[in-house]
């Protein structure tokens, strides 16, 4: 079958491939953000499936040459229901390789997250034993941000914080997090302005303090610019944006511009409750600060699978206390 409409997370296709920036605006993105959007983040299949006993997925992924780091990293697929994971399947990495899931029973729906880093193509799929189907469509929710959003140091796909907070509220999240990169890049801010989303969030700024380092004037300016960019596309779309989380290295430690990171967080949240005070009142602020703590860092800035749990059920809820109307 055809994998197109079981696929969720897709922002857009360039040739059929899922890609995380609009192929048609890529020269004006920087270099670390177009080449993170290749990686098909957050793509995944979503289906029903009464009475079938399991699903085959046919597929093509990257193998990594002979001297490569990662060159016996095994291809993983992971099988979640509504209550968890259901099963993980490991194969040896193939360039074009059929895998077969087998299915606990009942009728879903089913979520199949594949192995994104080696940036797979779902060529079709097909039920054992009985019919697969779509699964029904939900609400679309784009997340926009760095490695955190990403998912970095979360030990599977589905471990990162959009993940977790995209199952707690049953949304079809579409995860635009870019390693390195989210720094306020104001062609990304008209990128989302063009994208169809029903909420949006905003997770970046902490690659401001120090891959490209900004002063705290110069954050607030790019906030506030890049709020009235998503807004020209978005006017009335419920947007969350959550500032810079715990990171420990950086909070009172100047960068080369001599703003700490939290000088940087207070610029971010003075732009967003201005313009919420303005009369944005669609617009939500979540402050990150003391959302997690240092246990919750694998490497000091990362979170560890604890962490992203925590960061996802800290979004969903403040989501959920905003009471946005999605009809």
């Amino acid at each position: 079958m055809d994998p197109g409409p079981f696929l969720r997370g897709v922002a857009w296709l360039d040739g059929g491939r899922p890609v995380r920036a609009d192929p048609a605006d890529t020269m004006r993105l920087p270099w670390d953000t177009g080449e993170r959007a290749t990686l098909p983040i957050g793509v995944r299949l979503e289906f029903t499936a009464p009475g079938t006993r399991a699903v085959e997925i046919h597929y093509r992924a990257t193998v990594p040459g002979p001297t490569d780091a990662l060159r016996d990293l095994a291809h993983g697929f992971a099988l979640w229901d509504r209550h968890g994971v259901v099963a993980e399947l490991y194969t040896e990495p193939a360039a074009e390789a059929v895998v077969r899931l087998e299915l606990p029973g009942g009728s879903g729906p089913f979520t199949i997250h594949p192995p994104e880093t080696q940036s797979p193509l779902i060529l079709g799929l097909r039920g054992i034993g009985g019919p697969v189907a779509p699964a029904p469509p939900a609400t679309r929710w784009v997340v926009h941000g760095d490695s955190i959003t990403e998912g970095w140091w979360s030990t599977r796909p589905a471990h990162g914080w959009p993940a977790v907070a995209g199952r707690a509220l049953g949304w079809d999240t579409v995860n635009l997090g870019y390693a390195g990169a989210a720094r306020g890049e104001l062609a990304c801010a008209e990128q989302l302005a063009g994208l169809p989303a029903d909420v949006l969030t905003l997770a970046f700024g902490t690659n401001c303090w120090s891959r490209v380092p900004f002063s705290a004037p110069l954050l607030y300016e790019t906030t506030r610019a890049f709020l009235e960019l998503v807004r020209q596309g978005h006017p009335r779309t419920p947007l969350l944006l959550l500032s810079p989380v715990l990171r420990p290295d950086a909070e009172r430690t100047p960068n080369k511009l001599g703003a700490t990171l939290g000088a940087l967080r207070d610029a971010m949240e003075r732009a967003t409750r201005e313009r919420i005070a303005a009369g944005d009142e669609r617009l939500v602020l979540l402050p990150g600060r003391e959302l997690l703590g240092p246990e919750h860092l694998a490497d000091g800035l990362h979170p560890n699978d604890a962490g992203h749990r925590t960061l996802g059920l800290a979004v969903a809820t403040a989501v959920k206390r905003a009471g946005f109307d999605l009809g």
